[in-house]
Parts: structure tokens; sequence; C-alpha cells
């Protein structure tokens, strides 16, 4: 191996690093509204084991770390990477579900910037979602033509689903990166400004999992929700976190979970541990 190879190896596996640790951070995080979170371990044991999801979300790494090298070596996002990112995915999709926990939406969204920052080295984040833009864009000739929840119910209600996030350049990511400035200026702390940025993006994103789980009532609900949150102040504020605790018990009482926005709040993350 030459040392430029041994250089971009090691740079590869920097960037999926990075993304594994955007998801644990986000996995960190409490109380987050109806997702699982640390208190799992303890008062919520009757739900899905916090601990096994911390270990799904760093068996991720080698498939990130091929998405990376396989974007690097392609060179452009063309559809042809496409392609070899989507193969990529299903193989770890596959690894990680024989854990019994998987963070599908996560690997999505990571997957993409992660090929998209390897592709463009130093880019910001307009350029790194722009490039992921493109690559979703490219069809994924070799993927299963099953229906999913999400496409169900993009058909269904109109929702954008996964796919058109992507598709627009992930702009729910985006404002999540500007309500993590905003707070951490207005001095949150870290785990209040990464609360804010969730409810953020629960607040507009159309989660298909919601639409499949509560309905587009229930959505409204939530979205309605976690706007209440912000307009009291947000999580660093007396108002704003009882408002929080009472969207949780509400999402955790009706069994609903907003994964789309766990998922864009880590590809958040990730873009912002870039630029930090």
């Amino acid at each position: 191996m030459t040392g430029t190879q041994h250089n971009d190896d090691r740079e590869d596996e920097a960037l999926a690093q990075t993304a594994v640790d955007a998801l644990v951070g986000q996995l960190a995080l409490a109380p987050k509204p109806g997702l699982p979170d640390p208190r799992d371990l303890t008062a919520r044991a009757t739900r899905r084991d916090h601990s096994a999801l911390r270990w799904s979300a760093r068996a991720l790494l080698p498939g990130l770390t091929a998405m990376a090298a396989t974007a690097r070596r392609t060179g452009e996002p063309s559809a042809r990477l496409r392609t070899d990112l989507g193969a990529i995915g299903r193989s770890t999709e596959h690894t990680v579900a024989l854990t019994g926990v998987g963070h599908r939406g996560a690997l999505w969204t990571l997957g993409l910037l992660v090929a998209a920052a390897a592709l463009r080295p130093g880019a910001g984040p307009a350029d790194t979602t722009a490039l992921a833009k493109q690559l979703a864009a490219h069809p994924d000739r070799r993927a299963p033509r099953r229906p999913s929840r999400g496409s169900t119910m993009s058909a269904r209600y109109g929702a954008a689903g996964a796919r058109g996030e992507a598709r627009a350049g992930f702009p729910h990511v985006r404002r999540a990166l500007t309500a993590l400035t905003t707070a951490r200026k207005q001095g949150a702390t870290e785990p209040q400004a990464r609360l804010d940025a969730l409810l953020t993006v629960m607040s507009t994103l159309q989660d298909t999992e919601l639409l499949y789980t509560a309905g587009p009532m229930g959505l409204r609900q939530v979205q309605a929700g976690a706007r209440g949150v912000l307009e009291a102040g947000g999580t660093s504020t007396e108002r704003g976190a009882a408002a929080l605790r009472a969207l949780d018990t509400n999402l955790t009482s009706h069994a609903w979970a907003p994964r789309g926005s766990g998922a864009l709040l880590t590809g958040a993350l990730f873009m912002d541990a870039l630029i930090s």
C-alpha cells in the first residue's frame, strides 16, 4: 500500500467514524419525544434496548467506510456511484439487522452525505447537500421493487419521505444546522441545542413513519407539539422544557416514533462535525 492509498483509507474511515459518532450522539440525547434514548435502560425497560441500538450504530462503520471509499474512487455523483452505494447500503442493512435492531433511515441519510463529503472534501453544507441531491436523483437500478412503508405513505399522502428529502437536497438537515447555531448563540447547552434542532425538524417534516403509525391527524398533532416547545422558548427555558416533557409523554403513550426526524438530526450532527 502506498502512502497516498494509506492516507485515503484513513480519510475514508475518519469520515465514516464521524458519521457513526453523530448517530451515537443522537441516540444519547434525552428526552427525545417518542424516540429511544438512555432512559430505555431504566424506566423504559419495556422499550427497545438502548445499548443494542448503540452497538448496532457502531456496526455501520465498515459500510460507511466503503461508501466513502467508493465515492472517492468514482469521483463524481454518477448513476454508477448511486447503484454502488445502494448495494453497499443493502449489505450493511443486512449485517446490522442481525443484531435485532437497525438504523435504516440514518444509514440512508448518512450514506448519501458521507459519499458527498468524500467526493468534495472540505466543502460546506450547501455544496455537500447539493452533491447528495445529485446522487439521490439517480435511480438505484438494483433496488428491490417491493414497496416499503415510506413509499406506500408517500404514494398515499403525497409526503416527500426519505427519498424526497434527499432529492430536495436535505432541506431539514440544513434547517437543523441553523437551529443548532441559533440555540448555541442564545446560550443553550449542547444537548438543549440538539433537542431544539430535532424539534425544528419534527415541526415541519412529513414523517412517513408517523403517517404509517399515527395517520395525518397524528402527524399534525406531533408537528404542533414540536412547534409548541419552540414557541415556549425552546428546551433551555422552563416553559419549553415542560412542553417537551408533555410531548414526550404524549408520543410514548401512543407509541408514535418520529424516526425520520431522528435520522435527519443525525445527518445534521454529521455535517456540523465536519464544519466545526
